[in-house]
Parts: structure tokens; sequence; C-alpha cells
């Protein structure tokens, strides 16, 4: 009995194994999934090399772009199935370990140019203002990009106080979200908020909104001239945000997508440095290990 019992078990791994091969083998639709945060338009427009590359490099019949409206339309569509690839933050990275630990697999993440896999929640504000950092900006409005933002919400939410000495929603008048990290900025600009958190790597010149980040995309475009702002306040590190494959794949895919992403900035800069939305020097591979202060961070503060 216990032998037919065991050679039963070993079958139904042998299928479960072999089912998951066949779907991997007969991918038709590769479908990646761009975070919210700057218009549709431009996320489009920055990820069709990669489309492209990936048709040519694996034969899919089709590559699909799903540009969601917000952070959590690319965490759903990863639990759900419904994505295969997506770059994520670190705390998206993380509630999606917090539901489900098995459900995604983070490949690799981006390097600065200073050779640190990290960046920066910076908070801006309007020069006009008169806030010349965190504390000063006592009872005024901080602006949030996104719920399930790193540097746009988990971090200044539980990094902030450590300057300030309160929580933030004690210390400023009103606190609120704003769409995204190019929004977020926008909002500033605007005097909705007068405090603006978003991403940053912090090397490199700040009239070119650093190296990478919502700033130096906002500074390329036309759209933030950064004399109009001043760096009121500044996180710890961050661990850069990983790109992340559906377990679901297998293992051998994952493994040929790993390459072709390591692979992609020596053989297409312009379009490596569209896709990252900066200057970065390569990829470098993650674990789960590396996202554990994140996961920690989230599970005390905002949960899964």
């Amino acid at each position: 009995m216990l032998k037919t019992i065991l050679m039963s078990t070993v079958a139904l791994v042998a299928i479960s194994a072999g089912a998951t091969a066949s779907f991997a083998a007969n991918i038709k639709e590769f479908r990646i999934g761009i975070l919210g945060g700057e218009n549709e338009a431009d996320r489009l427009r920055n990820y069709q090399c990669l489309a492209d590359h990936l048709k040519q490099a694996f034969g899919f019949e089709k590559v699909s772009l799903f540009p969601a409206a917000d952070y959590d339309g690319v965490i759903q569509g990863l639990l759900g199935g419904t994505l295969d690839v997506a770059g994520l933050g670190a705390s998206g990275y993380a509630k999606i370990f917090l539901k489900d630990d098995k459900a995604v697999v983070p490949m690799f993440t981006t390097q600065q140019t200073d050779g640190s896999t990290g960046y920066h929640s910076i908070g801006l504000a309007r020069k006009d203002s008169g806030i010349t950092d965190i504390k000063s900006a006592q009872g005024k409005k901080l602006g949030y990009a996104d719920p399930d933002s790193t540097s746009g919400y988990l971090i200044p939410l539980t990094q902030i106080p450590n300057d300030t000495g309160m929580p933030n929603d004690k210390f400023f008048a009103e606190t609120s979200f704003n769409g995204g990290h190019e929004n977020n900025v926008l909002a500033m600009l605007d005097g909705k908020v007068d405090v603006a958190v978003d991403d940053a790597s912090g090397v490199g010149e700040f009239a070119d909104g650093w190296t990478s980040g919502t700033a130096h995309k906002m500074v390329a475009k036309g759209m933030l001239d950064m004399n109009d702002v001043v760096e009121v306040w500044r996180s710890p590190l961050i661990p850069n945000g990983p790109t992340v494959a559906r377990t679901a794949l297998g293992e051998e895919w994952i493994k040929k997508l790993s390459d072709f992403y390591m692979a992609l900035p020596t053989r297409d800069q312009a379009c490596f440095n569209a896709i990252e939305g900066g200057d970065f020097t390569g990829y470098v591979p993650v674990k789960p290990e590396f996202y554990q202060p994140i996961i920690d961070a989230r599970k005390a503060s905002i949960g899964g």
C-alpha cells in the first residue's frame, strides 16, 4: 500500500512538472505589466522596444503591454496570473510576497551609476514656499504618490517621523495620494500640496533631477525645472525594486528571460534606458532576501 501511494505521488509530481513545462513551451502571448507613475502614452512608447526584442528573441506571436492605472493593477495581474513579467517597487513586491510568497520570482534589479543597488525617497517643495527642510513643513500638506509605492508612501510614512518626532498624520495638516509619482510632483508645483515625496537616485546633478527617478524623467520631458524646487527631505537608501516573473512560467523560462534582460543594456542601451527611466549601469541578480527589510516594514506599518 505504501509503495502504491508513493508511486502515485511521484506520478502526480511528474504530471505537474510536465504540465508546467508544456505550458511554458507553448506561450503564444507574453504579457508585460507596467507600473503607473507617468502618463500612459509615455510608458507604452518607452516599452515598445522591449516588446519588439522579446518577440524577436523568443518567437512569441504577441507581446502585450499593460500599463496599469495604479500599482495595484500590476500587483493583482501577477497574483491572478494575467501578467507574466513586471518591474515592481520594493513595497509592491512585498505586498505580493505577503499574500503569496510563491507567486513570483524576483530576477534582478538595476544598478546605479555609483555601483549601488538602491535609491532614495526625496521630499520636494516649491522654492517660493519658504520650506527649507522637513521640520519647517509642520502644519503643511504632504503629498504621497501611490499606496503601494515604496518611495512615494511606505518609506516616508515610516521614516519622516524619525526626523519630525511625530506621525505624519499629526505633523502635517493633511496628507493625500495624488495618483502616482508624476502627478504627485505636479500637485506640488500646482500648490495642491506643499511637499511631494518621490523617487530619485540621489546621485548626479540636482539640475538634471539626479540620474534617475521621477524628477529626472520630468526634467527630460520639459515638465520640471529643478530651479523651481528645493529638496527638503531624503530617506536612507532603499533597495531598487525587482523585475519579477510569474513562478508558473517555470524555471527554464524564467532563466531564459533573466538572461535576455541581463544582456539588454549591452544589446540595446537606448532601450534599457527607456524602460528604466534614467542612467543605470545595468542589472544585477537579486533574491527575495534582498527585500526582507521592506517586507518587514510593510507588514508592520501597512500589512499585506
